[in-house]
């Protein structure tokens, strides 16, 4: 199994902020990677580059990836279906975890949510395909103060 890296670059008002690399464990995560990987490369026409985080929770996390609506209500994978939850194995254990978010079980699509801070009162719940960020944490903390951040 591969284990690709992703980079985020991130910017506020065009002013470059710093990267953000995620790990993608493709051995754990086969069909998610296969899906949010080529949403980081745009590769399929679409992807993550410009959307904003517009769901930002302090302390928790925010989220990001709508590539449809750019607002945080759509969402779209690169097969035009849904990709199913596959994956409890992995655990929330400190910051960086990046996982995808979805309004119900089986519905994963481009949207994902960052943890910058150690999130251990989610393990049993509902949660999906995990990575393990790496790096430019601060950026991510950042993002929890301003919601016109984007990626590219």
């Amino acid at each position: 199994w591969s284990t690709p890296t992703m980079f985020f670059h991130i910017a506020v008002d065009s002013e470059a902020l710093g990267h953000v690399c995620f790990q993608l464990f493709a051995d754990k995560v086969l069909k998610t990677k296969e899906n949010f990987r080529p949403q980081s490369t745009g590769e399929k026409g679409f992807g993550y580059k410009g959307p904003c985080f517009p769901r930002i929770i302090p302390g928790f996390m925010c989220q990001g990836g709508d590539v449809t609506r750019h607002n945080g209500t759509g969402s779209k994978s690169v097969d035009r279906g849904k990709v199913d939850d596959k994956n409890f194995i992995l655990k929330y254990i400190g910051p960086g975890i990046l996982s995808m978010a979805n309004a119900i079980p089986n519905t994963n699509g481009s949207q994902f949510f960052i943890c910058p801070a150690k999130s251990g009162w989610m393990q049993g719940e509902r949660w999906h395909e995990y990575y393990r960020g790496h790096g430019a944490l601060w950026v991510i903390r950042k993002i929890l103060y301003n919601q016109h951040y984007t990626h590219s």
